[in-house]
């Protein structure tokens, strides 16, 4: 919407999160809390987005223009109420003249349609809208006020709120959609004469209403307005996305065997007839094609699995992981920035980091691409159809060819031609009977201690 700009309070310290880190940029389900609500906002196609952020807060601006690179970081120095944290926005939307919508960046459970649906009541009846939701105990939420005709005309925090305004259970989620007309013509005349000495947002509906402005208002449930002050909501939080997650993802095709363990992120992909074993966590940045089998125990994340590949148990795939088609990622496998190709195999105690693997190529168990030299990271390159014996160590840079065989226990430190034999073990000596003397001259020496 090019009529659609977007202000994000951030500028909580989160005293109560007990943390160094920005309330807003704790994460759950692998997206911090502020990268929630921007996705939500971000499916609206706004033209402009300001955060606002305390002082100091330069990782609260990169979190927000990683995801809206047209974002602008504008700063609260003083922390005096949600009126003066909108007024910060105000010089970076100069020229602006359409729909503002302010949203907190704590509250990562909104969804798109409820934000949708808020701006969709900003017309020239209606400049103001409000998102409320039916609060099962309203206590220390604003109660919305309406009149007759069902306009909402004023907001009363909790600590301002009459008794019989406290009986209300239609409650105001902070959440504000406004013509910028309206909003540059009110925010001033909002004062500080409550119970925190703050400059309350909320305000704007009540002194719209004098000035003759209608508030329109949208419902949503509790459940998608809870906000974030200390680590127990946040664990509340992760909960719900889990459960919706899980949920989404077995009714789009995908076997969960035990569906309480397994853990995604926001951006997690599955495909259909995808099987996932007990304990399987997603970091963010992992796609998953059909047919996959993913075992007990295993931690994915910046990764694609390709159609029938096999994953575990207890496989580690690290950020830049390809899994090609069939292939197999056995248990105590870790990769890294590598590609493995169609059907390849390293079905145990493996280590592939910035590697390529070709197509049909084994890889033996207890074998290491050596990609770091203590300075940079090397390729190895590992040709298709390879068979690559177990304990085998390759010092990257290294490239082996096409249909080569590596003998168990070498190590690699030069290119190895297609379909060659390499193998660096030293000479074998068999010494026949030693370890019968070997056993009788120990027996002997213990026999003449147990003696003295």
């Amino acid at each position: 919407m090019s009529d659609l700009a977007i202000v994000v309070l951030a500028a909580g310290k989160g005293t109560r999160m007990k943390s160094e880190l920005p309330k807003v940029l704790h994460r759950a389900a692998g997206r911090s809390l502020l990268a929630h609500v921007l996705h939500a906002a971000k499916d609206l196609a706004p033209s402009r987005a300001v955060v606002v952020a305390g002082p100091g807060m330069d990782n609260v601006a990169a979190e927000a223009t990683s995801i809206f690179p047209q974002a602008v970081c504008a700063v609260q120095n003083e922390r005096l109420g949600t009126g003066h944290a909108v007024s910060m926005a105000r010089e970076h939307l100069s020229g602006f003249n359409g729909t503002v919508l302010i949203l907190y960046g704590d509250v990562p459970l909104i969804t798109a349609e409820s934000l949708r649906g808020l701006t969709a009541l900003v017309t020239t009846q209606h400049p103001l809208a409000v998102l409320g939701f039916e609060a099962a105990d309203p206590h220390g939420y604003g109660r919305l006020i309406r009149n007759a005709l069902g306009d909402v005309v004023a907001i009363r925090e909790q600590l301002d709120a009459t008794l019989e305004e406290r009986q209300i259970t239609l409650c105001n989620s902070g959440i504000i959609a406004i013509s910028a007309g309206l909003l540059w013509n009110l925010l001033p005349k909002i004062k500080n004469s409550n119970a925190k000495g703050e400059y309350y947002l909320t305000d704007l509906v009540e002194l719209g209403a004098i000035a003759g402005s209608a508030c329109g208002l949208a419902i949503c449930p509790e459940s998608e307005v809870a906000g974030v002050n200390d680590r127990v909501q946040l664990a509340g939080i992760e909960a719900t996305l889990q459960t919706a997650y899980r949920r989404k993802h077995l009714l789009n095709g995908a076997t969960l065997t035990a569906p309480d363990t397994v853990f995604f992120s926001a951006d997690t992909v599955i495909g259909r007839d995808v099987v996932i074993e007990p304990s399987v966590v997603f970091g963010p940045g992992v796609s998953v094609a059909d047919n996959v089998e993913i075992l007990a125990f295993s931690h994915l994340e910046g990764t694609q699995i390709g159609q029938g590949a096999r994953i575990g148990p207890f496989a580690r795939l690290r950020p830049g992981a390809q899994i090609g088609d069939a292939a197999h990622i056995g248990n105590f496998v870790e990769v890294k920035k590598a590609v493995i190709g169609h059907g390849a195999k390293a079905n145990h105690l493996t280590y592939i980091g910035d590697a390529r693997v070709g197509p049909r190529t084994n890889i033996g168990a207890g074998t290491i691409t050596c990609n770091y030299d203590g300075y940079e990271k090397h390729l190895t390159d590992i040709g298709e159809n390879v068979f690559v014996g177990s304990n085998t160590a390759l010092v990257a840079p290294v490239k082996i060819g096409d249909g080569a065989s590596i003998a168990a226990g070498s190590v690699i430190t030069r290119d190895i031609p297609a379909d060659a034999l390499a193998m660096t073990r030293p000479g074998l000596d068999v010494r026949p009977g030693w370890a019968a003397r070997n056993r009788e001259i120990k027996a002997a020496r213990k026999a003449a201690k147990r003696k003295s």
